[in-house]
């Protein structure tokens, strides 16, 4: 299949889960994770009305961001300091903040572009050495943080990472750890305290985030198919 037929049957696959959550297939977000793809191959993903792109790497994003069509642009990927003013006026929603110097630096950026800049804090549930993310147990004290430091960020929810796993209903309990920290937040009436993004899921396991609660998935190789990363990246 294409990329345009590779949609169409992921849409139908999130719708039914979607129902099998009781919720419309219309509240689930899909972004395509762009890491290692073309700019032609993003576009041939816009044409099919996937209009939020997922990059990994700043430097990818950047080298792209000309040769794309009009894109609703966000960082997933784990984000250096030193990097964040390469993308703060780029960026539709950053996924994937994970400490207070971050979001510092996102404040500090932002302000000069007088912007106030959306993002997500990221939850490693598992507690995974190899994975970016703050612990759930952590995870108040983290926006409790970036609220009392950060007047030009406003958190829009969380981005949940969870282990690689053969069977998806073997990580459907971090998922709910994620799930179950967005909700503590979600009556909070502060002004830069806008729970509206649970970012949870990628190819192999979205079915299993969106039953947990999820209504943002990052799905890369469902829509492009594997990746070859042998391949030189020339964009």
């Amino acid at each position: 299949m294409d990329i345009r037929e590779n949609i169409a049957d992921l849409r139908r696959r999130i719708g039914e889960y979607a129902r099998a959550a009781g919720r419309e297939a219309g509240e689930i977000t899909l972004i395509a994770a762009a890491k290692t793809r073309t700019p032609q191959e993003i576009n041939e993903v816009l044409a099919a009305g996937v209009t939020d792109i997922g990059e990994n790497k700043v430097q990818e994003l950047l080298d792209k961001y000309e040769a794309v069509q009009s894109a609703d642009w966000h960082m997933i990927g784990h984000l250096q300091r030193n990097k964040v003013k390469y993308i703060i006026d780029k960026v539709k929603l950053i996924h994937s903040v994970d400490s207070l110097r971050l979001a510092e630096e996102i404040d500090a950026r932002a302000a000069q572009c007088g912007l106030v800049k959306d993002i997500l804090v990221q939850v490693n549930a598992a507690g995974e050495e190899s994975k970016f993310g703050v612990a759930a147990q952590e995870a108040e004290a983290l926006v409790c943080e970036i609220l009392d430091n950060c007047s030009h960020v406003r958190i829009r929810g969380f981005m949940g990472v969870a282990p690689a796993a053969d069977d998806p209903e073997d990580v459907r309990v971090y998922f709910r750890q994620v799930k179950a920290v967005f909700d503590a937040f979600r009556r909070s009436s502060h002004e830069r305290l806008d729970m509206q993004y649970l970012s949870m899921g990628m190819s192999h396991d979205f079915g299993a985030a969106i039953l947990e609660g999820a209504n943002m998935v990052r799905v890369g190789t469902a829509i492009f198919g594997p990746r070859n990363y042998s391949q030189p990246q020339n964009f």
